[in-house]
């Protein structure tokens, strides 16, 4: 079955003032469905491919499938990510995630001045991602480009904050610094825990 725009987990206003509610419809009904389109369609075409037997696209259409594959799922988990703030959002995390966050980045403030900073700094557009590495054995802050390069395979993603410009550029215009310290008013920490009680049990 095609994939399907997924609704938002609460109103399009829920997060304001800190992410304003036109950005929201606008991110989450016409870019996030782009990317559910565009991931559709790139599949349809290597189905097509494949019945035929021919992959003069395989190339281009693989390329299609990681970007807005990554852009469907990025999202998907993003929305999760976040909530009104004193409704959910905001604060800081607890349990295993808050004692992981303490063994690989020192305490919580350690960990929200490099995942901002990495976050403000993201060349042109893109994720800050807080991720489980099962391999390393620790949570790693990483940079993603686009919606799928500059990750480490594997990586399983726990909090992430999407800094392209359609995320804020209505509220915030050119300051992304701005924005990224409102994202800490809305971050769901519940979510976040309830991700790496499941990403810190994989192995590989």
């Amino acid at each position: 079955m095609p994939y399907e725009l997924p609704p938002l987990p609460y109103a399009y206003e829920a997060l304001e003032p800190h992410i304003d509610a036109k950005t929201m419809q606008v991110h989450h009904d016409l870019h996030h469905k782009a990317y559910v389109d565009g991931l559709n369609k790139a599949l349809d075409g290597l189905a097509k491919a494949r019945e035929a037997n021919d992959f003069a696209a395989v190339q281009q259409l693989s390329r299609l499938v990681a970007f807005h594959g990554g852009g469907h799922s990025n999202h998907t988990i993003f929305w999760n990510n976040l909530a009104p703030a004193g409704k959910g959002g905001g604060g800081e995390p607890g349990g295993e995630l808050a004692t992981q966050m303490r063994k690989d980045f020192g305490d919580f403030a350690k960990f929200k001045a490099h995942f901002s900073a990495a976050a403000a700094a993201v060349e042109g557009n893109g994720w800050g991602v807080l991720a489980w590495q099962p391999a390393l054995g620790a949570l790693t802050i990483q940079t993603m480009m686009n919606q799928q390069n500059l990750t480490i395979l594997g990586s399983i993603p726990v909090l992430m904050l999407d800094v392209w410009e359609h995320a804020y550029y209505l509220k915030y215009q050119n300051r992304r610094a701005e924005y990224v310290t409102a994202f800490w008013n809305v971050a769901n920490w519940k979510d976040a825990e309830a991700r790496f009680g499941k990403a810190s049990k994989v192995t590989i």
